[in-house]
């Protein structure tokens, strides 16, 4: 719009002057040499202007002839770059998705059109690498190293190519290599950084994040944390060769970060060795405060040389009671308690733990009490049995890699400060319970007789084999009893060979007395069902052991048994039985139990027991009542874990 007014004003100027001019008539006469000529001063000025106009004209046109062989040059230059340019741009695209084919052809028309670009030699190597063609990329990368503008790109894609192909050493040099050439590359800083951390060169990385530091690549907070646990790594390698030196790197670090665990433990160690008690007490109590663990307890215990055991659990006392909400609190006091005889004390620290906090150090700890307090074998193994399903308590975790001790670096990543004081993550399936359970019988090394362990109802399941049939007569069987010794396994079930030999235990003791009735009486699938139930009482429980059918002569049958006992003595009393002719439709006596069945008797041996048996109550039946209900095989359910675990 604005030079369509300029253009119309120019106009009007034009047509003013000639209108002006033509107002004002004149004559311009020309004599040169004789000649003369008129002319007037409107047709003059016209035509002045018209030489001029023509004057340029022909000016441009020997101009633009002149230069014309560079004007075709730089036409052709501008067409091939833009093609260059075209082909980097739908390279770049290419490799962004993966597109191996079209990233190649792009990075030839690139490598035509702009053989000098630095872009294309990154296109090229880049398209090599989606390629797989490693020997390429890293011919590129190398040949960019000769021209000073690309030879940080060179290094980058040289270190990358080490670090993918594992040359840790080779991937280290050219990251050391780009930081002396440009101090604020923060990717080799970064780099040469985590390669010295998993070569535990721990000096080397203290240099390189004091340059990290100093060029802004971490906060300070970061880089004070990180300075810390270097310390840290270098104080636990020399706390044994060289402790002066250990003392000095595990105080600095503990001043920049007072919450880091093994820097004050270290640091409380080596100052009670020296003497020096109450500036190692400071140091632990001020990381007690921001992170209880079990290791301060321990140093800030042993923390005076000399001291008694009851001395030692008043100084952890004084800890715990600066964290008394925490659980290595408890646990801190219940140790010390125990070291000292104190099981009152041990007992009144781990109550609050026992309903809702329950650990595996927690029910350990109880075990041990009960061992050394009272050597109630059963309760012992009964807390390490809880001990096997309860929650894990907080350990050295980084990576899904659990350690006793801490380590300055992930064995996994190699991540400087990756161990954290935290509970494991459990799995699906709670293997730490299993394999807490496996190692049981290696706990239970302090196991108990029999008649030791808490009357607590236990099942098992475990086939019993039936004897061959004796003749077709026999005699009642004789009165009297029989002790036998239910045997207790020692690990995280009861064993079905156990059972399996308790039942036939059961079976030998009127094997004389028992018969079928008739030559005809056919195979006999024998079942025997025990069940105790015990309560919080203990008390003296009768079981009954119902064989319903008659044994045939064929041979023994092995038919899956339920046995369900409590973990106590048993004592089995042979019940009378009828003569093979007494009339099948007769009642049985009163307290008389149903033919061929045996009574099992089970006595817990912590509480004295009359003397006198007790008498068995048997309900009483209908005549046509065949007995207890047969057990099919299809029904028995497979094996149970000890101590009531889900089914």
């Amino acid at each position: 719009m604005l030079r369509l007014i300029l253009f119309l004003i120019a106009v009007a100027l034009v047509a003013t002057g000639l209108s002006w001019l033509a107002d004002r008539p004149g004559l311009i006469v020309v004599n040169w040499e004789g000649y003369e000529g008129e002319l007037s001063v409107f047709h003059a000025v016209v035509g002045l202007t018209f030489l001029v106009g023509l004057a340029i004209f022909l000016w441009s046109v020997v101009k633009a002839v002149w230069k014309s062989p560079a004007t075709v040059g730089n036409y052709f230059y501008r067409r091939k770059q833009k093609r260059g340019l075209d082909a980097l741009s739908s390279g770049i695209i290419a490799i962004g998705a993966g597109d191996r084919t079209n990233a190649m052809r792009y990075a030839v028309q690139a490598r035509k059109s702009l053989p000098n670009e630095p872009l294309t030699h990154l296109l090229r190597a880049q398209a090599a690498q989606l390629s797989g063609d490693k020997s390429t990329a890293r011919r590129i990368f190398e040949a960019m190293l000769a021209q000073p503008d690309t030879e940080q790109l060179g290094l980058r894609g040289l270190f990358l190519e080490a670090q993918r192909e594992g040359e840790l050493e080779a991937a280290r040099q050219f990251a050391e290599r780009a930081l002396a050439l440009n101090p604020k590359l923060g990717w080799s800083t970064d780099a040469l950084f985590e390669l010295q951390c998993k070569s535990a060169d721990w000096p080397g990385a203290l240099q390189t994040l004091a340059s990290a530091k100093k060029h802004g690549h971490v906060d300070k907070s970061v880089a004070d944390r990180r300075r810390a646990v270097l310390l840290t790594a270098q104080a636990q390698k020399a706390e044994d060769a060289d402790p002066e030196r250990a003392l000095g790197l595990a105080m600095e670090a503990h001043t920049l970060a007072p919450g880091l665990v093994p820097a004050a433990a270290i640091a409380g160690r080596l100052l009670a060795s020296r003497g020096n008690t109450p500036k190692a007490a400071k140091v632990l109590q001020k990381t007690w405060l921001k992170a209880p663990h079990p290791d301060l307890a321990a140093a800030y215990a042993y923390a005076r040389v000399g001291d008694s055991p009851r001395d030692r659990l008043d100084r952890v006392r004084q800890l715990a009671n600066m964290q008394q909400n925490s659980l290595e609190s408890a646990v801190a006091v219940a140790r010390t308690a125990i070291e000292a005889r104190d099981f009152g004390a041990a007992r009144a620290a781990l109550e609050p733990l026992l309903s809702e906090r329950l650990t595996q150090r927690v029910a350990t700890l109880m075990a041990r009490i009960e061992h050394e307090e009272h050597g109630n074998k059963g309760r012992v193994r009964e807390w390490l049995a809880r001990a096997a399903n309860a929650t894990r308590d907080p350990a050295w975790t980084a990576d899904g890699v659990v350690s006793e001790t801490w380590a300055p670096v992930s064995p996994v990543t190699g991540q400087l400060d990756a161990f954290q004081w935290r509970v494991p993550v459990e799995a699906t399936d709670h293997a730490g319970a299993g394999l807490l359970a496996d190692s049981l019988e290696d706990l239970m090394s302090l196991g108990a007789p029999l008649d030791a362990i808490d009357s607590s109802a236990v099942t098992v399941t475990a086939p019993v084999a039936t004897p061959p049939a004796p003749s077709s007569t026999a005699s009642p069987a004789a009165g009297g009893s029989k002790q036998i010794a239910v045997p207790a396994a020692a690990g995280a079930g009861v064993m079905a060979q156990s059972a399996a030999s308790t039942a036939a235990d059961i079976e030998a003791s009127s094997a004389g007395g028992t018969a079928s009735g008739t030559s005809d009486a056919g195979a006999n699938a024998k079942k025997a069902v025990a069940t105790v139930e015990a309560g919080t009482a203990p008390a003296t429980t009768a079981v009954t052991v119902a064989t319903g059918e008659p044994v045939s002569q064929a041979g023994s049958v092995a038919v899956p048994a339920v046995v369900e006992v409590p973990v106590a003595t048993a004592k089995v009393a042979d019940a009378p039985k009828p003569s093979v002719n007494a009339d099948a439709g007769a009642k049985p006596a009163g307290n008389a139990a149903p033919t061929g069945s045996k009574t099992l008797v089970v006595a817990d041996q912590r509480t004295k027991t009359p003397s006198a048996e007790p008498k068995i109550f048997v309900s009483p039946r209908a005549p046509d009542d065949p007995g207890p209900d047969a057990v099919t095989v299809e029904e028995v359910e497979p094996p149970m874990p000890r101590y009531g675990t889900s089914r």
